[in-house]
């Protein structure tokens, strides 16, 4: 699970991406509106914890931005702004939660969870590919029917696969999206995770939808 914390103040955003990647999330982390689009267009979030008050353009900006390039990843909005108008604003904008400045740390993990479990559910649809299905709103996985029990971790390099089906995803970008691990550090935890779900899936169903693709990385792909 990736979390995108876009907050101008510095002091703040560490604390933010601290507590956040505490509780067990990745985390990346904006200062300003034009990097904060560049980031969440470019990369795949499962939640954005937004400041209104941000240099470039505002998070008002951003969200409209966002939204309209399709991106529905769900939205906690912070402000100090504490009218109806300005929730009414946000939400109209595009947020799915609000939540005004000071305000207790758990309450906005909690938030950020719940956002998380319910999703976009107007927007996400099922990922396929082949035999394979999963809904990212009910965290549902099956191979032609069959329901699939996937930890976590194991849910999310298969959905950042599917979500780039046909395409080669190299180890360092699933390092970095699923644990938040600089592509500058070694590991095999990625090699570990996708023979977890080749064991899990292709071999459990007789298919071969996990390709490795040596030197690159892995392509989710139906059978040639």
């Amino acid at each position: 699970m990736r979390v995108l914390v876009v907050e101008d103040e510095p002091k703040l955003r560490a604390v933010l991406c601290q507590g956040i990647q505490e509780a067990g999330y990745a985390v990346d982390s904006a200062g300003d509106g034009p990097t904060a689009l560049e980031l969440a267009q470019r990369s795949i979030y499962d939640a954005l914890v937004l400041d209104v008050m941000l240099p470039g353009f505002d998070g008002m900006e951003l969200l409209r931005r966002l939204r309209a390039d399709d991106v529905w990843t769900p939205v906690l909005m912070l402000t100090a702004r504490d009218t109806v108008s300005d929730r009414v604003s946000g939400l109209d904008a595009g947020a799915d939660d609000y939540l005004v400045k000071p305000f207790a740390f758990t309450e906005l993990v909690s938030r950020v969870r719940a956002l998380i479990r319910r999703g976009s559910t107007s927007h996400q649809v099922v990922l396929r590919c082949g035999p394979l299905e999963l809904d990212p709103t009910t965290r549902r996985v099956t191979v032609s029917g069959n329901p699939v029990e996937l930890s976590p971790r194991e849910f999310a390099v298969l959905e950042l696969l599917l979500r780039r089906r046909e395409h080669v995803v190299s180890r360092a970008e699933i390092l970095q999206h699923v644990w938040g691990v600089s592509s500058g550090e070694s590991s095999n935890v990625v090699d570990v995770y996708v023979k977890y779900l080749r064991d899990k899936i292709d071999r459990r169903f007789g298919t071969e939808l996990i390709h490795t693709v040596r030197g690159a990385g892995y392509r989710l792909a139906e059978p040639s």
